[in-house]
């Protein structure tokens, strides 16, 4: 008799998938959040948030607070100061088809006790934006980050004339908080990619990679750059270069969608969203044209119907429709989950698809092993740009796929981003179609490849060490934007070090020289009249980045070192909780797993690293090369940590405060804040909803303190937290 998992556990195979959903999940979210492209596209995303869901449904036990299904899910650059929304920005739920809509009508109907209004308007895709204005005058304009906070945008603000500086009309509020889209029209997206070619680059996937580009530019430096240029050439090339980036932010377009804090009673009196867009577009506010109020559910699909035959029509992209329930004392009824209101719901389209020859099926190797097998195919045109290749991911989703090397298939390109392969068209098989046979051996190194456990369907290289594929991604991951973002370490210029032989693994990187750097053509300028070799711009850059480097934060340390599952939210924590790597490598699996978002999956990477010799000394060598392993909070001369030592956990919710951000405000002095109660908890924090923390604190004895006491926290005064407040 097969054994069965006690009611409410989830069997092993159901928890192994619930973890690679929620690492390929949150992988994509970092893309699209912080990146100009994409590996997985909008509709793999989409499939897989709704297996993740049903997941968790039949198994609630697997719920943890960073699921995907429990947070809006972007994130923000390091590239740009951070901005705190005043009213969350929210995601919205997906629907894709419509017995999914009729279910959301059906709910929104049951808790209203009649049917409402619906507003319809278009899904832009581009990037979501909070500005806020206040006395008129635009104040900030940030992207929409985690939903709490965003990246500050506000400079490049100026040259994109679609938002407005100023507001005009009557009755304009002190404060003016409104969420909108950030955008190129087609006909603009078009000229920046024959842009991109004339000037030998690659071409952004959609309109919104471009969009998410242009918006994240650095005008400042580039003027800054300009100012400092030292020579004519220099200083022509880099008023080029920022009257592109200028012009580029000036074709953008701003379209408002909704609204957050704000101290007008004209708004506060109003009384449905489309009333709302008609105010805002007399304070000079952007507003879409093309949003209709509907009555009954048949109206809203023949509008979602609509527009899905004329999508060609419309001057910008889109991916769906978004439907509201219009009136505004109904959306405040209905409320939000986590991550999205209620009283809206997103219409997906279904994605472009096409066909095209499968010539091959080819395999690439990883920085973690991974050899994931990709479609090289005939050239074609899906979605507005020329596709070639595709991801099949493992050799499992071939043979799911039902795929042979020759075959006719189907490609689509969900959401414009990456494409995918759908299947075979059996209808133009000729005989002369052949099966994808996985390599045993890996085809840069030569190591017989395998699943690293039984039942995983990823297939690995285990030479992490002498792999050359996975030494090269390693290399290339370090100078990544979410790594160590090292300028001058890119794809070329980390094979032009290994294949030179100026280094032969990442533990030599901090120790490079120009005279070492003068072995590889890549950084030497050409020296035929002279027997001295000197190194070109590319090998100053890297030189003086890698130096700059070595000072860099410690999780971005943590995210280099390429440890299994460790990524940039789980580094951080870590390195708040630890403060330097020292620490983290004497931890225990007990002290790691505690961290709040680490758990025992990624403690387990962690301890596993460090008891791996060769991965010890690339530590080694970089510490000794002058990097220090410290997080930025940790004590420096002259600068005292009242609660340094000291271990805190912080349950429930802290008026004022985001929950990383009382835990942030802690750990700026000094203490260890973890993520569950244990003998070495020296305080717990109870907020306002605290959970089963506080009954686990007092059962093992340790002392609790409630608001009050995290206000004498943040004074430093940790004795002060420990007097309980008067009855």
């Amino acid at each position: 008799m097969a054994m069965t998992s006690p009611v409410g556990e989830p069997p092993k195979e159901a928890s192994l998938r619930w973890q690679e959903l929620v690492e390929v999940i949150n992988r994509a979210r970092i893309q699209y959040s912080l990146q100009e492209s994409q590996t997985l596209s909008d509709a793999d995303y989409d499939r897989l948030f709704v297996e993740l869901n049903a997941l968790e449904n039949k198994y609630p036990i697997l719920i943890t607070g960073d699921s995907p299904t429990q947070s809006v899910g972007g994130l923000r650059s390091e590239l740009f100061d951070p901005v705190e929304h005043l009213e969350p920005m929210y995601s919205l739920d997906n629907s894709f088809g419509s017995e999914e809509l009729r279910a959301w009508c059906d709910r929104v109907n049951g808790v209203l006790g009649r049917d409402p209004e619906y507003l319809c308007e278009l899904k832009i895709d581009g990037l979501a934006v909070d500005a806020v204005y206040r006395n008129g005058q635009l104040d900030s304009l940030a992207t929409r980050g985690d939903g709490t906070t965003g990246e500050d945008v506000t400079a490049n603000a100026v040259f994109i004339p679609s938002i407005p500086k100023t507001l005009q009309g009557k009755s304009i509020p002190a404060l003016l908080e409104v969420r909108g889209e950030v955008f190129y029209p087609l006909d603009a997206f078009d000229v920046i990619n024959s842009e991109q070619v004339k000037i030998g680059k690659p071409l952004f996937a959609n309109p919104r990679n471009a969009a998410a580009g242009a918006l994240r530019q650095r005008i400042d430096k580039r003027e800054k750059e300009l100012q400092e240029a030292k020579t004519p050439e220099r200083e022509a090339r880099l008023s080029q270069d920022l009257n592109a980036a200028v012009a580029r932010l000036s074709a953008l377009q701003f379209t408002v969608h909704g609204f957050g804090a704000h101290d007008s009673e004209v708004l506060s009196k109003t009384r449905t969203q489309s009333e709302v867009y008609d105010r805002l577009s007399q304070w000079s506010l952007p507003t879409t044209s093309l949003a209709r109020v509907h009555a009954t559910f048949e109206q809203v699909l023949g509008y979602i119907e609509y527009f899905n035959d004329h999508r060609s029509e419309v001057s910008f992209d889109i991916d769906g429709v978004v439907v509201k329930v219009n009136g505004l004392e109904d959306q405040e009824l209905l409320g939000f989950t986590s991550r999205a209101p209620r009283w809206a719901m997103a219409y997906k389209y279904p994605p472009e698809v096409v066909r095209t020859r499968l010539l091959d099926i080819q395999v690439s190797v990883g920085r973690t092993g991974r050899v994931t097998p990709y479609a090289v195919m005939e050239p074609v045109q899906v979605a507005g740009t020329t596709v070639s290749m595709a991801t099949l991911h493992n050799p499992f989703e071939v043979e799911r796929k039902g795929i042979l090397i020759g075959d006719m298939i189907f490609l689509r390109k969900a959401g414009e981003i990456i494409p995918e392969v759908l299947g075979p068209v059996l209808e133009e098989r000729d005989g002369t179609e052949v099966a994808f046979v996985m390599p045993e051996l890996c085809p840069e190194c030569g190591s017989r490849i395998a699943p690293e456990s039984e039942g995983d369907k990823d297939i690995r290289c285990p030479n992490a060490q002498g792999c050359p594929a996975q030494l090269r991604e390693r290399l290339f991951h370090i100078g990544s934007r979410g790594a160590l973002d090292i300028e001058g370490l890119g794809e070329k210029a980390a094979q032009a070090l290994l294949v030179s032989g100026v280094i032969s693994n990442e533990a030599e990187l901090f120790d490079l020289t120009a005279e070492k750097l003068a072995a590889s053509s890549f950084f030497v300028n050409s020296h035929k009249d002279s027997e001295v070799a000197h190194i070109n711009k590319a090998g100053e850059t890297l030189l003086a980045q890698l130096q700059k480097a070595k000072n860099a934060p410690l999780w971005r340390f943590l995210v280099a070192l390429s440890i299994r599952h460790v990524g940039p939210t789980a580094a951080k924590k870590l390195a708040q909780a630890f403060g330097s790597l020292e620490s983290i490598e004497a931890a225990t699996m007990e002290e790691l797993s505690a961290v709040d978002g680490v758990g025992e999956r990624i403690a387990k990477s962690i301890v596993e690293f460090f008891e791996t010799p060769w991965r010890r000394d690339v530590v080694a060598q970089w510490r000794s090369a002058g990097v220090e392993f410290v997080d930025q909070r940790s004590p420096v001369e002259g600068q005292t940590l009242p609660l340094l030592g000291k271990t805190i956990v912080i349950t429930g919710s802290i008026p004022g405060y985001t929950r990383e951000g009382a835990q942030d405000a802690i750990a700026s002095l000094g203490a260890k804040v973890a993520g569950s109660v244990s003998k070495k908890t020296d305080l717990v924090v109870t907020g306002e909803k605290a959970g089963s923390k506080a009954d686990k604190a007092q059962s093992l004895g340790i002392p609790t303190t409630g608001i009050d006491g995290f206000h004498a926290l943040l004074r430093g005064d940790f004795n002060g937290a420990l007097i309980p407040k008067p009855e």
